[in-house]
């Protein structure tokens, strides 16, 4: 979960161009489509014990790695591939979360042979837009019920590291809720940045 203090314009990310691409362009925007948000639960569970710029600096290297996040593809993955992901020094070479990226591109694939699918299913517990945007981030929370709600019917969908503060914060990343800070600066549908305020709350 990204918790950097604002020390200029943004929230977290300044001084780094790949963290302030991330934030200004990325977080917080809602994402759609099954493999784009499988990518994201993917990245959230290698992020864990990481930092965040950690995962993003890599990120190239797990698309290859992952045939471009298809669950399809990643579903058909067997033994032989687990121990070449594991001996990939471009990734995060751990072999739980190696393991849970298969398991939950599985079970993403379940979903959709079922009729269903993981994006109808992450968007199913987007809440109520906050009526303001956090002030700092001791307004921002670890995990929501709606997280918990979230974690609950994606683990009966048999998907794995999935807990409710790694899912409150790929929803955050997927715009499922916005919690930029009150006075950074955020993303504009029309590709620039414009200063949040309560009055621009999505």
């Amino acid at each position: 979960m990204i918790t950097e203090p604002n020390d200029l314009t943004r929230c977290f990310g300044n001084g780094e161009p790949l963290y302030e691409q991330y934030h200004d362009f990325e977080w917080g925007v809602p994402v759609h489509g099954d493999a784009a948000l499988y990518e994201r639960i993917v990245l959230e569970g290698m992020q864990s014990g990481l930092s965040w710029l950690t995962i993003l600096r890599k990120r190239d290297n797990f698309r290859a790695a992952f045939c471009g996040f298809e669950p399809a593809a990643v579903a058909a993955f067997g033994d032989d591939d687990v121990e070449r992901l594991l001996a990939d020094a471009g990734i995060v070479r751990n072999r739980l979360k190696v393991n849970a990226a298969i398991t939950n591109a599985r079970a993403v694939v379940a979903l959709q042979e079922a009729g269903g699918s993981l994006d109808r299913l992450f968007w199913s517990h987007a809440p109520a837009p906050r009526a303001q945007r956090p002030s700092g981030w001791d307004e921002v929370p670890a995990s929501t019920p709606e997280s918990v709600a979230l974690t609950k019917e994606l683990k009966k969908a048999s998907f794995v590291f999935v807990g409710p503060t790694t899912m409150y914060a790929a929803m955050q990343a997927c715009g499922l809720v916005d919690d930029h800070i009150e006075g950074c600066v955020v993303p504009t549908r029309s590709g620039g940045v414009s200063h949040s305020s309560a009055s621009n709350s999505s």
